[in-house]
């Protein structure tokens, strides 16, 4: 009786993490509802069908990459260039798994692969403050945030069929409030204060220059910025 009682507990504490996970990235998911149309009616405009269109997002699940791969596409861009420019806007999600590893290598196969696959920035972002069944609560985030992502993608490749020029819309502004929304929480000292700032202000000189990569290179900038400011710091303390 109590083993039952004990395996009930536990069912229902990880069905409750869950669901606060649910709750938790659902202010991400509706601020990516622009982001999901955009890439759905993109992978119309670069020639792929809605079956296509609807499996890349279900597949691949990589906002940023999705649209940066669909932009190259259509401007005929070679296929090793678009594979080195995914890899540099994805490398980030290594830093995401090794801040994870501690708590997700000790998970069975199935939920590592689960969460490997479900790692996104907003999954990141609310997997800062760890509570109990941790697992779960990632499992409840990270599944609620693709289901969404790929229902608002499945509403872009519609849209791209009845309202046209849907691109110019200025739907992409939704890639920069949500990773505004995911940033700011993290600038908790200086340090990180200028580096945000530094690779703010780069991006916009290397743009206003055609430099191509500009987000990638301010933001790896910004970092090292950030860092040897860390260091200067420790060492006159």
């Amino acid at each position: 009786m109590f083993s039952e009682t004990s395996i009930e507990e536990r069912s229902t504490n990880a069905s409750q993490a869950f669901l606060n996970g649910v709750i938790k990235i659902l202010p991400l998911c509706l601020a990516v509802l622009p982001w999901g149309l955009l890439a759905g009616s993109m992978a119309i405009q670069a020639g792929l069908t809605s079956l296509q269109a609807i499996a890349m997002s279900a597949l691949v699940f990589a906002g940023a990459a999705q649209l940066m791969t669909l932009g190259l596409v259509m401007a005929g861009t070679p296929a090793l260039t678009i594979i080195i420019s995914v890899f540099l806007i994805t490398t980030q999600h290594y830093l995401y798994a090794l801040y994870l590893r501690d708590d997700i290598s000790r998970q069975p196969l199935k939920h590592r692969l689960m969460l490997g696959f479900l790692l996104t920035d907003e999954l990141f972002a609310v997997s800062i403050k760890k509570q109990q069944h941790y697992i779960y609560y990632l499992l409840g985030a990270g599944s609620c945030f693709y289901l969404c992502w790929v229902v608002f993608s499945i509403c872009g490749v519609v849209l791209a069929s009845s309202v046209p020029n849907l691109d110019q819309y200025h739907l992409d502004f939704s890639i920069v409030a949500t990773f505004i929304a995911i940033v700011i929480p993290f600038i908790k000292n200086l340090n990180t204060l200028v580096g945000v700032l530094v690779s703010v202000m780069l991006t916009v000189i290397f743009l206003s220059l055609g430099i191509k990569s500009a987000a990638i290179l301010a933001g790896v900038i910004g970092m090292l910025t950030a860092t040897c400011l860390q260091n200067l710091r420790e060492r006159a303390a």
